[in-house]
């Protein structure tokens, strides 16, 4: 019995301090009689620091699993530099610069990016890693380099490689 109590202790407090996060910049409630609301988070690409997304997605407290909808929105807020693309993974897969859990059940959200060479353009795709209705779900952001000045540099970053 005593390990059920810890167990139940454990459990309220992880569900109240999964609600709390660094990120978070807004909520959106979703009414009176639902447990539900939008929660609104920002992240910052941890290598492209001139890179911020923002990521809405559906917060379901005292449940187990939070829905698996979100959105993504990209854009430059800062420089991007010719050291900060040398340093991103380039492979078709990318690489994950965020992930949460949405569930006790292994599911996570996570965004991935994604540097398209031919257009010069960072991809940042959030998605569910759980199959939903027959989908994973997802969403997708691009901030183009156009207009930057690392733009040109790029050009010589990818003839040498």
């Amino acid at each position: 019995m005593k390990r059920l109590q810890i167990f139940l202790v454990t459990l309220g407090l992880s569900i109240l301090l999964a609600g709390c996060s660094d990120n978070e910049v807004g909520e959106v409630s979703l009414g009176v009689f639902t447990t539900k609301d939008i929660k609104l988070d920002m992240l910052q690409d941890p290598i492209v620091t001139g890179v911020s997304c923002h990521i809405a997605h559906v917060k379901a407290d005292l449940d187990f699993a939070d829905p698996s909808d979100m959105s993504i929105a990209c854009r430059q807020t800062g420089p991007i530099t010719l050291a900060m693309i040398s340093a991103i993974d380039k492979s078709k897969d990318g690489e994950i610069v965020f992930k949460t859990s949405k569930s006790i059940f292994f599911k996570s959200l996570k965004v991935r990016r994604i540097y398209d060479s031919e257009n010069k353009t960072l991809i940042y795709v959030s998605y569910s890693t759980k199959e939903v209705q027959g989908s994973h779900k997802h969403s997708l952001s691009t901030v183009p380099l156009w207009g930057n000045p690392v733009w040109s540099q790029v050009d010589q970053l990818d003839k040498q490689g």
